[in-house]
């Protein structure tokens, strides 16, 4: 599957073939603490195919949306906030509009503080300075001085990031999953719980129980989750408000605006507009 491509001086440090992507370069092998890049552009139908390294990874979204899958969920990076991927988990991305983000891969041993599971994090204006200068450093030389101690600085900026809630958890369950597939098909149908139940052969009950034990929230959260996540990557594309409320369901687009202002703190427009205007 295709992939977001290096920029060209980079290929060329790196000793890569032109239109070469992340994946093609063994990131593992880089022997220093952090390595940051740079993509002035992530194409939205350029998607990661799946895959691992041993290096905990920063997906941090400067335009447009970052959309990354793990086994256990799915993840939106809105811009001026950023997704960590631990070291040796199994994850892909896909850029939602028009796509910039730097990506920092980062040296399990270096970053003991660091969450120990995938989570979104708000980026600072500090944090995000210091991610745009690391990602000036020479690509594979050895850090040395000033370089070490900003890079160290950034360490502990990330590790006291504030936590985002811009998580859909993904069930295990094979009837959840087979829900969540119609809620994702779906978004707008307006079924009651108990038909849904029906769909995936369960009751109400017993699917209620299953959702708070799998995903620590019950369907009706989930659902609003989705729509926020969904919402976001609809209005990075360009959607207007009222259009992304009738896609999820809502019978105007004020019902819309108060869900997400419930969720995000802030109604869908002023959200991202705030978001882009930070951009480095």
């Amino acid at each position: 599957m295709p992939s977001p491509l290096l920029p060209k001086v980079l290929t060329a440090q790196l000793g890569l073939e032109a239109g070469a992507s992340l994946i093609d370069f063994d990131i593992d092998g880089v022997l220093r603490p952090l390595l940051a890049v740079g993509l002035a552009s992530v194409p939205e139908d350029g998607e990661q195919a799946p895959h691992r390294h041993r290096k905990g990874q920063l997906l941090y979204a400067t335009r447009g949306v970052i959309h990354c899958e793990v086994d256990s969920g799915v993840w939106i990076v809105p811009p001026q906030c950023a997704v960590w991927i631990p070291g040796g988990l199994m994850h892909s991305a896909q850029g939602v509009g028009e796509a910039a983000c730097y990506c920092l891969f980062v040296e399990p041993a270096m970053a003991p503080a660091l969450p120990a599971v995938c989570c979104t994090v708000a980026v600072s204006p500090l944090l995000r300075e210091l991610i745009a200068k690391a990602a000036g450093f020479p690509t594979l030389a050895a850090l040395h001085g000033a370089q070490e101690r900003l890079v160290l600085t950034l360490l502990d900026e990330l590790a006291a990031a504030p936590v985002e809630d811009l998580h859909l958890p993904m069930p295990r369950d094979p009837r959840l999953r087979r829900l969540a597939a119609l809620l994702l098909a779906q978004p707008g149908d307006k079924s009651t719980l108990a038909e849904w139940a029906g769909r995936i052969g369960m009751s109400e009950r017993s699917m209620t129980r299953q959702s708070l034990e799998e995903l620590g929230m019950s369907v009706g959260r989930w659902r609003r989750q989705l729509h926020v996540i969904l919402a976001l990557q609809r209005l990075a594309q360009g959607h207007s408000v009222k259009a992304v409320a009738l896609e999820l369901g809502y019978e105007n687009t004020s019902g819309f605006v108060t869900m997400f202002r419930k969720a995000v703190g802030k109604p869908p427009a002023r959200y991202l507009a705030e978001r882009e205007s930070k951009r480095i």
